[in-house]
């Protein structure tokens, strides 16, 4: 069981870690080399985030067994980020980065399910934390390494070129664990269709809430290294950013899947959206490299214990209709990451800061988190 959580981990790392976000510590070097703007650069992180919500639909009723779903997702990112070094031209990068969201959909979903459907007899909750702390840690390494080729002053394409080859030994790392066996999705497709869902005032509010969690992260997710170089030149300094966010997001998922057992998913996900908030808005107040180091490490530490919460949440509001709600809620949550860097670039301030685009997100996140609540004491009071 082991190396199943291990080869969870590695895969969601290269989907996630490279297929996601390498772009977020990238950016400021093609800002640098590329002359790619701030707004130029909200379109393709948006473009990335596009492709996941078109990979999460399409998964639905997607026809194919989930090992081939994950080898097929793996080999699109690899194919997609050494494809980012051959070209400068902006249609091809759009490009790119949908056909990335697209395969980290597909990786991130099909593994969740194959490795968590074989880790459930194990009984062992941190064994989950090891196969969703995979995010962070990819990452925490694209991050390292380009802070790494920072140093070295090397150009954006290279270090597109360097996460490709990361991705293509992660790709080979995990290949013959991830084997064509097990059910195909075509069934549980169909066994699923079997079920109306209970469309309800609290499904919808699952959705909405966890879409506004999927708009609120994403504005610091994909701007902290930006936010960082506006107040410290230095690459030394500011390239920090990143792998401490990753950082974060690879070490909360172990404690918080044990975490979960005790005080229940509903909980969770309220605590890890304040906290998040509360990482939003720092560097509002402390618009210093330290704030945003702070921010980064909040951002990073509760966004990956939310996307475990939520999906647990599901669970526990719908039973056995809760793919069709889990699938809504993720529809949602990538929707709002579509939404987030296009609103954050529009609402730039005249000094080019997000602090505008980070209040409202603030907002939002802390009036989600009071509605889970509400809706969370008012089904203890009904249970009596």
């Amino acid at each position: 069981m082991a190396r199943i959580a291990a080869a969870g981990l590695v895969a969601l790392a290269v989907a996630m870690g490279i297929g996601r976000f390498a772009f977020t510590p990238i950016l400021p070097m093609m800002q640098q080399d590329a002359g790619v703007s701030v707004t130029t650069g909200g379109w393709l992180a948006s473009a990335n985030y596009l492709g996941y919500l078109l990979g999460a639909v399409s998964a639905i009723g997607l026809r194919i067994r989930r090992a081939t779903a994950i080898r097929a997702g793996l080999v699109t990112i690899v194919v997609v980020t050494l494809g980012m070094a051959t070209s400068r031209a902006f249609v091809v990068w759009l490009v790119l980065r949908v056909l990335a969201g697209v395969g980290s959909a597909w990786v991130l979903i099909f593994t969740s399910s194959w490795c968590l459907e074989r880790l459930a007899e194990t009984r062992r909750p941190v064994l989950n934390g090891v196969v969703f702390a995979g995010v962070g840690s990819g990452s925490a390494v694209a991050g390292a390494v380009v802070l790494a080729l920072m140093q070295h002053r090397a150009s954006s394409a290279e270090a597109w070129t360097a996460l490709g080859i990361v991705a293509l030994v992660g790709t080979a790392t995990v290949w013959s664990t991830f084997r064509t066996e097990g059910p195909a999705i075509a069934h549980e497709a169909g066994r699923v269709s079997a079920h109306t869902p209970s469309w309800d005032v609290e499904w919808l509010q699952l959705v909405l809430c966890y879409g506004v969690y999927g708009f609120g992260y994403i504005i610091p997710a994909t701007f902290v290294p930006v936010m960082a170089r506006q107040v410290v030149a230095d690459p030394l300094v500011f390239g920090w950013a990143w792998p401490a966010f990753g950082a974060a997001a690879a070490l909360t998922p172990l404690g918080a899947a044990v975490w979960g057992q005790r005080i229940g998913s509903r909980r969770v996900w309220v605590a890890s959206q304040v906290v998040l908030a509360v990482g939003v808005a720092v560097p509002i107040a402390w618009p210093t490299i330290g704030g945003i180091m702070v921010a980064a490490v909040l951002v990073g530490g509760t966004f990956m214990v939310i996307v475990m919460a939520g999906m647990q949440e599901a669970r526990v509001v719908a039973g056995r209709e809760a793919t069709p709600l889990m699938a809504a809620m993720t529809s949602a949550f990538a929707a709002g990451q579509v939404v987030g860097p296009i609103v954050a670039t529009s609402m730039l301030g005249a000094d080019g800061r997000f602090a505008h685009a980070l209040l409202l997100a603030c907002v939002l996140l802390i009036l989600t988190a009071g509605l889970l609540a509400i809706e969370r004491a008012k089904r203890r009071l009904a249970a009596g």
